[in-house]
């Protein structure tokens, strides 16, 4: 069977390694940017980055001798958290969605592979109990001709 060049996703989708490389090649230039944006603000840097931005704000602006930008109760400051907060809630969830894809891909993977595993502990199971009465019919076998042999023997004498 000739393949043209044009189906090369068909094989490279039959290629993979893992599931996880599987999940990882079908997530979008979107999808990537999420989680990262995501794994970025649930880090400690962007919440010390975040403390340090704030105090340094609250800093200036009490102590600012020439120009108060944002003066108390800092009405500038909790917009800029808004309009943090609305773009990033949406953002991170749209990265746990994909994680519970991840997730519920991984379980079912996990499940094959146990199913499989399964079936191949029964069948081995099998052939040690094959193997185990073919050992213990050798045995009888033998106790038997050794019987023989001994009656054969005391007859003689």
């Amino acid at each position: 069977m000739d393949i043209a060049p044009n189906d090369t996703n068909l094989i490279k989708k039959d290629t993979y390694k893992t599931w996880h490389d599987k999940y990882h090649a079908t997530l979008t230039v979107e999808g990537r940017l999420a989680d990262k944006v995501a794994k970025g603000m649930g880090s400690w840097k962007f919440i010390i980055f975040q403390t340090v931005l704030v105090v340094l704000w609250m800093v200036l602006n009490f102590v600012g001798f020439m120009y108060h930008w944002d003066v108390y109760p800092f009405i500038l400051l909790n917009l800029l958290f808004s309009t943090q907060a609305a773009y990033a809630a949406p953002i991170i969830m749209m990265s746990q969605n994909r994680q519970n894809l991840r997730d519920r891909l991984q379980a079912e993977e996990d499940y094959k592979t146990n199913k499989d595993a399964k079936l191949e502990i029964e069948e081995l199971a099998l052939l040690l109990k094959s193997i185990e009465v073919d050992k213990l019919d050798k045995i009888i076998e033998l106790l038997v001709e050794q019987k023989d042999k001994s009656m054969d023997n005391n007859n003689k004498i």
